[in-house]
């Protein structure tokens, strides 16, 4: 999931200083989880704006924020209300943001949140990052665990010589990556995978923007 945390709501407020009347447009997926797109996160937001004197003429939280046609047929039935709408703010994650950018071809788009990263919520809102988005995935050598992700130095074949007593050199309280990955493998009886060395990283395969035709990809198989 993209993790996500609210910008400083003075900043928000900066940015649609110019504008009167507002829509929220959050998500139900993602940033609902991190509190920032979920309905009560949208109220939240309805209430500061108004207590700054501006309109909200209406709020929508999307099945999914970053699913652009999706989100446009569900804002069909709020079509009045965008309509009065000077600006939108999208309480979603810089993906949701575009879409809403995409959809409002004739109001700006304000972003409220930040996105930080691609990670797993382990605790109700407790996050870590766990994917680098790097297009060549190699956690099938490691144990199932991303040394690109949790290596601060992103080492594809370690521990480095920082390590000490199972800990990084950066924090005293971050597990070493290969310490975990040697501990998995052991416990999986595959030590042997650890006695490969791994290639060096293509970092073309996660050049940016990414893009995937998964259409053009099944008519090129017929």
């Amino acid at each position: 999931m993209i993790i996500t945390k609210q910008k400083d709501r003075h900043k928000i407020l900066g940015h649609v200083k110019k504008y009167k009347s507002l829509f929220l447009l959050g998500c139900s997926e993602c940033a609902s989880l991190c509190g920032t797109g979920s309905e009560e996160a949208l109220s939240d937001m309805a209430k500061f704006l108004k207590e700054h004197g501006k309109e909200v003429t209406g709020t929508l939280v999307p099945k999914t924020g970053c699913q652009t046609l999706g989100t446009k047929i569900e804002l069909k039935s709020d079509k009045e209300a965008c309509d009065k709408a000077d600006a939108v703010i999208s309480m979603s994650c810089g993906a949701g943001t575009q879409s809403a950018t995409e959809i409002f071809q004739d109001k700006p788009v304000c972003p409220a949140n930040d996105s930080l990263c691609l990670g797993n919520m382990t605790r109700y809102q407790m996050f870590d990052e766990r994917c680098s988005l790097c297009g060549e995935c190699v956690i099938g050598h490691t144990g199932g665990i991303c040394p690109v992700t949790n290596c601060p130095k992103g080492i594809l074949n370690g521990p480095c010589g920082g390590m000490t007593e199972g800990k990084c050199e950066v924090s005293s309280e971050l597990e070493c990556a290969w310490v975990r990955i040697y501990t998995r493998h052991k416990k999986l009886d595959s030590l042997d995978e650890m006695k490969e060395t791994l290639d060096a990283k293509d970092w073309s395969a996660g050049q940016k923007p990414g893009f995937l035709n998964l259409r053009k990809k099944k008519e090129e198989t017929k």
